[in-house]
């Protein structure tokens, strides 16, 4: 499902938040008029390249900040889960020094709703309820603007790490194009020209390369 251009799923669930505080219903709908999210699923805690990219997201974690953009994480795991892996240290596997709220969806609806579950419920032969695939999220991420509304999406599959860089540039450039009115062309960085959404402006952009 591509939710690029729609509302962004609305839920409430229990959430971590400065690197050990429990929250319940956490929700997304904090930061409407107020700033842009960048909301991404990962499959499990305690794993192996999920650690990775969260604690690549907390040592980007200021560069969002100065662009006003909230990151939250969320996995299929509990809120104590959460909380036993940010209070354990990187040496030992855990990811303590992390800040930023990480979601339990444990009952798999929110991540059924953003469609990043890498599996669903089905029933077999006998008609007992079972998971076919994998009851976990694939690496999505989402990045929501100050309305609520999806503007980028991208979903990885369990063994594909992301790269933040990548999702400071789409910040940069959803918030150029806000600010600006211009398009942002192939590989555009922050501090590069952008161009007209023109023919003209296209054929100017290119001459100009």
């Amino acid at each position: 499902m591509v939710l690029v251009g729609k509302k962004a799923p609305v839920f409430k669930a229990d959430a971590v938040i400065n690197g050990g505080e429990f929250v319940e219903n956490f929700s997304l709908e904090q930061f409407i008029g107020k700033k842009h999210v960048v909301f991404f699923f990962y499959p499990l805690d305690f794993t192996f390249v999920c650690p990775t990219e969260i604690i690549a997201f907390q040592e980007k974690l200021a560069e969002f900040e100065k662009r006003n953009v909230a990151v939250v994480g969320c996995s299929i795991d509990s809120k104590f889960s959460h909380w036993a892996w940010l209070n354990t240290e990187l040496k030992d596997g855990g990811i303590k020094g992390v800040k930023f709220p990480l979601v339990s969806d444990l009952s798999k609806t929110i991540s059924q709703n953003y469609d990043v579950l890498a599996g669903d419920f089905d029933y077999n032969e006998e008609g007992e309820s079972v998971f076919i695939g994998a009851p976990v999220a694939y690496r999505g991420l989402f990045l929501i603007d100050k309305n609520g509304v999806v503007q980028h999406q991208l979903v990885n599959n369990l063994p594909l790490g992301r790269s933040i860089d990548e999702a400071i540039r789409m910040v940069d450039a959803l918030q150029y194009f806000e600010e600006n009115g211009e398009v942002c062309p192939a590989n555009w960085h922050k501090g590069e020209k952008a161009m007209k959404a023109t023919h003209e402006g296209v054929s100017e952009y290119l001459a100009k390369k």
